[in-house]
Formats: structure tokens, C-alpha cells, sequence
């Protein structure tokens, strides 16, 4: 009982924190910067083409923030959320360090580590996954699978946006 309302906890909180950036950036909600802001200073960042970055981050957030608050789908949602951390702290925080008083990596790493214990914990029992017939996803194969490419092909977006940065 105690383990699931900690998962609940826990899955709930980075679910609702990612989709309320998603929020911010989509529709410009709680002083975010709304899509086409968001598509500048996307640019900013070196990422191109800016519109499909953004696209990609808002649906990201959007898409799986609210998946991993519900419990639905959960090895896939969570394995989006992962990959969205290691491309934004790759990308975005590691070169201003750790803190995030200095714009480092420490808040997109707190909420990296939480998707990845959700990833490899599962929903628990306060889910809507607990109450559908989606056991397939629930198969340690299945499961690290699932994290092991969104790893991979965050790693590899990563790589090229930092290499579309360099190019100008």
C-alpha cells in the first residue's frame, strides 16, 4: 500500500510538472512563452529546424506528462520523458554545471531520475494501467527495451543538435 502511494506520488508530480512546461510552451499558459516563442528561443538554443524541436519537446511534455499522471501507458510515456531530460540537459544545462540557480542541470536531472525509477518501478497499483489489460508493456524485456531505445535515440538527438549548434 505505502510503496504504491509512493509511485502514485511520485508519477503524478513529474507528470503534472512536465505537462505544465509543455503547457507554457504550447499555449503560453503561467507566463510561458506559447508556441511560437517557444520556436525562437528553441532556435536560440542551436536547435534546427526550431519548428520540429518544438514540436517534438511540446509533444513530449504534452503527450506524456499527462499519460504518466494517469498511469496510462506508462513505460511509454515514461520512456518519452527520459529521453526529453537527457537531450535538455545534454543540449541545454551541462555546460552551466550543476546547479540551477546557474542554469545547470540539477531540476532536469531530479525529473530524469524520477521518470527513469517510474520507467523501471511501473505505475503501481494507482494506476489506470493497473486496470487495463496492457500487461505486455509490463515485460521486463518490454520494459527495458522501451527505456533502452528512448535512451539511445535521445543520445543520438542529442549528438546532432549539438552538431547542427556547431555548424551554425
Amino acid at each position: 500500500m505505502e510503496l504504491d502511494a509512493g509511485i502514485a506520488a511520485l508519477r503524478i508530480t513529474i507528470g503534472l510538472i512536465f505537462a505544465a512546461h509543455g503547457a507554457q510552451k504550447a499555449f503560453g499558459w503561467w507566463k510561458g512563452p506559447g508556441y511560437a516563442g517557444w520556436t525562437g528561443a528553441i532556435g536560440k538554443m542551436g536547435f534546427r529546424p526550431a519548428a520540429l524541436w518544438a514540436f517534438i519537446s511540446i509533444g513530449a511534455e504534452l503527450g506524456a506528462g499527462p499519460l504518466l499522471t494517469l498511469g496510462l501507458l506508462t513505460p511509454l510515456a515514461a520512456a518519452g520523458l527520459v529521453g526529453q531530460g537527457i537531450v535538455i540537459i545534454a543540449r541545454v544545462h551541462w555546460a552551466n554545471g550543476f546547479f540551477s540557480s546557474n542554469g545547470g542541470y540539477e531540476f532536469p536531472l531530479a525529473l530524469l531520475g524520477g521518470s527513469v525509477a517510474i520507467a523501471l518501478s511501473g505505475p503501481g497499483a494507482w494506476s489506470l494501467d493497473a486496470r487495463l489489460p496492457v500487461g505486455l508493456l509490463y515485460e521486463p524485456i518490454v520494459r527495458w527495451g522501451v527505456l533502452l531505445v528512448a535512451i539511445a535515440v535521445a543520445a543520438v538527438a542529442a549528438f546532432l543538435a549539438n552538431r547542427q549548434a556547431a555548424a551554425g
